[in-house]
């Protein structure tokens, strides 16, 4: 009885105002989610409505549930767009924002995520990813702003799966926010359970730095593209490095929030890409961007540039408006060299609208989706099996494929296609490389390189040409190949035009390079050379996420199943005093498949950050170089070893005494020959 009497908005000050926002407007132009489909019976959706409903004061539920029911059955979950403020959200300069310079930084990011220029469907959260986003609903992004504006510096917001859970008394050197994305318990952690409890309202899909308010733009992965293009070549093309991609064709498809990088970097390798893309709005945003160079229907047309620039040498990238399996037919059909290839379709998701079958439109796919989901997966799995079997043709032919860590090999293998996981069991991997087992991962992870990124908080490109500039004294080309190609990267990176959204900035580095120069940007906020900076990476790096089928992907020793990495990753940058820091479960790879997570750092020029950078960045990285080195690693034994001679005074990282092949085979023999 005294709950049902009970008024919760005498008990918050901190709550969203009992006034009806006006009817939401939505610009034409701007793209929207699909239907996730409404699967839920009766009593579930009273759950999901009550679950929306309890963000808002009581005298606003009657007008506000069949709303959100309409929401609901149309839809397949409760945005809230109500709630949605007014007009464009994109980030602001800090100073333009409320509350303390940490909680004013973390705000920029999240509408950063939001930016129609950024974000996949920003009137649905989604960032990137077909379905990562920022939070669930509008609510929840109103509620979390107004946590943020007073919050104070011994105080930590804590999200749950994108619900602020409320502000707890903490202390200076802990985190701010702390946040969690989708971590349902292991029996219930499937992709169906996972779509009805998004329905419901208690879980938030974060993708990676979509959940984890740390994405900045297609620029965010385009490095790391750079670099597998490259090293793919010098790998399996034996190309040397003074040379790129001249000449050279990579073939792929998906020019969204982070394949969209796939066209730009193949650019800067000096390679020819043709990309295909099934949505020409994606098309459009990446051209007008200047992230892609020429758009064409037209398969014949598309190929002859091809030729034309095979021939001079030079580098192009061209968006085919089509599906990838008609250019796979094409090149087939034709007997077209194919050097290099890959996918990177949204197959974490490919029966929500990740993956348009051949045959379909897009906006033929999306209507499918909504009036016969049964079929649409029905035809998503014949496309998939069909793509599959030419790209074994290519192969055949010389053509170099891999997977991209979008779980494209795993959605085959659904789809039926078997042979193509080894011994027909995906636990063995797949009978074609994988990015980060054969190229990333020894030659970057291992050593401690991963994706490093900065915020100029300013969003004065001034000071993001100040930084870059930092960036390229603080690498010795000569020192490693890894390095000259980063610095290479971060020479030419205001040239190649990266920026869209915040001025932000990506680079790999190593540990030493990591705590280098966020010391040195450290120092120039100090003296107000710049304004403040928010320091991050992509999640998908040395030590912040664990999945068999991407990142961890090189780890042989049985640990690649294992999520206490990531977990201690994100544990250990809490205790250090990070910003923010985020756990999620899913990625690239969809749920189930990965646990990932990441931070922010906010650089405000105080000794007290140096300490934390000392500490926690070293920690972010030395996380994944010990567990990669455990598991007999062998770049990451020679890091790892490296680091111990150096640090005996500070640390010390277990090694493992190697057992020879040889001895353990004799020793199986021995014993079968006696006891069988």
């Amino acid at each position: 009885m005294l709950v049902k009497n009970m008024d919760p908005s005498k008990a918050m000050k901190i709550k969203l105002s009992d006034e009806l926002p006006p009817d939401p407007v939505f610009k034409e132009d701007i793209r929207r989610a699909p239907n996730r489909g409404y699967d839920l019976n009766r009593g579930e959706t009273i759950i999901a409505l009550k679950n929306a409903l309890r963000y808002i004061p009581k005298k606003l539920h009657e007008i506000l549930a069949s709303e959100f029911l309409n929401e609901l059955i149309t839809s397949g979950r409760i945005y809230g767009h109500r709630y949605r403020p007014e007009g464009e959200i994109k980030a602001k300069p800090v100073d333009e924002y409320k509350g303390i310079l940490e909680a004013r930084a973390i705000q920029l990011m999240i509408d950063n995520n939001l930016d129609f220029k950024i974000a996949l469907y920003p009137y649905e959260l989604v960032t990137y990813g077909e379905s990562g986003q920022v939070c669930q609903n509008w609510m929840q992004y109103r509620l979390i702003k107004k946590y943020l504006e007073v919050i104070n510096e011994e105080q930590t917001l804590v999200v749950m799966s994108g619900h602020p859970l409320g502000l707890f008394p903490s202390k200076r050197e802990a985190p701010r926010v702390i946040m969690t994305n989708g971590l349902m318990i292991g029996m219930f952690d499937t992709p169906e359970e996972f779509k009805r409890v998004s329905a419901l309202g208690v879980a938030n899909y974060g993708q990676m730095t979509a959940g984890g308010w740390m994405y900045i733009g297609p620029q965010g992965i385009v490095h790391g593209t750079y670099i597998t293009l490259l090293n793919a070549g010098r790998l399996y093309l034996k190309i040397p490095a003074s040379e790129g991609l001249k000449g050279i064709l990579y073939l792929t498809s998906g020019l969204g929030g982070m394949s969209g990088a796939q066209a730009k970097a193949t650019e800067i390798a000096g390679g020819i890409g043709v990309i295909a893309e099934v949505d020409d709005s994606r098309i459009k945003t990446r051209y007008e961007q200047g992230w892609v160079s020429k758009i064409s229907s037209n398969l014949e047309e598309i190929f002859s540039w091809v030729e034309e620039y095979k021939k001079k040498k030079e580098s192009i990238s061209i968006a085919y408006h089509g599906n990838i399996v008609d250019i796979w037919k094409y090149v087939v059909d034709n007997n077209i060299k194919v050097e290099l290839a890959s996918d990177q379709t949204s197959c974490h998701a490919p029966y929500e609208g990740g993956y348009t079958p051949i045959g379909l439109s897009f906006e033929e796919g999306r209507a499918l989706l909504k009036s016969d989901r049964e079929k649409f997966e029905r035809i998503v799995d014949e496309s998939l099996r069909k793509q599959y079997n030419l790209i074994k043709i290519m192969v055949s032919r010389g053509t170099i494929f891999w997977d991209y860590g979008n779980s494209f090999l795993k959605a085959i293998y659904d789809a039926g296609a078997h042979d193509i996981a080894i011994n027909g069991d995906p636990k063995n991997g797949f009978i074609f490389p994988s990015y980060v087992e054969h190229i990333m991962g020894p030659i970057c992870f291992d050593y401690g390189y991963g994706p490093f990124r900065w915020v100029c908080l300013s969003l004065e490109h001034s000071d993001l040409i100040k930084t870059d500039q930092v960036a390229i004294s603080s690498i010795d080309p000569n020192r490693s190949s890894q390095d000259r190609d980063n610095w290479h990267w971060i020479k030419n990176a205001e040239k190649n035009n990266l920026v869209v959204g915040s001025q932000a900035r990506i680079l790999y580095a190593d540990m030493e390079t990591r705590v280098k120069i966020a010391l040195k940007f450290n120092e120039m906020v100090k003296n107000r050379d710049i304004g403040a900076i928010m320091l991050g990476r992509d999640h998908h790096d040395v030590s912040g996420t664990d999945s068999p089928f991407r990142e961890t992907s090189n780890i042989k020793d049985g640990s690649n199943v294992m999520s206490d990495m990531a977990h201690h990753s994100w544990a250990g940058n809490i205790v250090r005093g990070m910003t923010m820091c985020v756990l999620s479960n899913g990625g690239g790879v969809g749920t189930g498949k990965a646990i990932n997570g990441g931070f922010g750092l906010v650089l405000d020029g105080s000794e007290r950050v140096n300490k934390i950078i000392r500490s926690a960045i070293e920690w972010d990285v030395n996380c994944g170089i010990a567990r990669r080195a455990w598991a007999r690693n062998e770049n990451a034994l020679t890091t790892a070893y490296a680091w111990n001679l150096k640090n005996q005074d500070r640390g010390h990282i277990t090694l493992p005494f190697l057992a020879k092949d040889d001895l353990l085979n004799d020793v199986i023999n021995v014993y079968l020959k006696k006891y069988k």
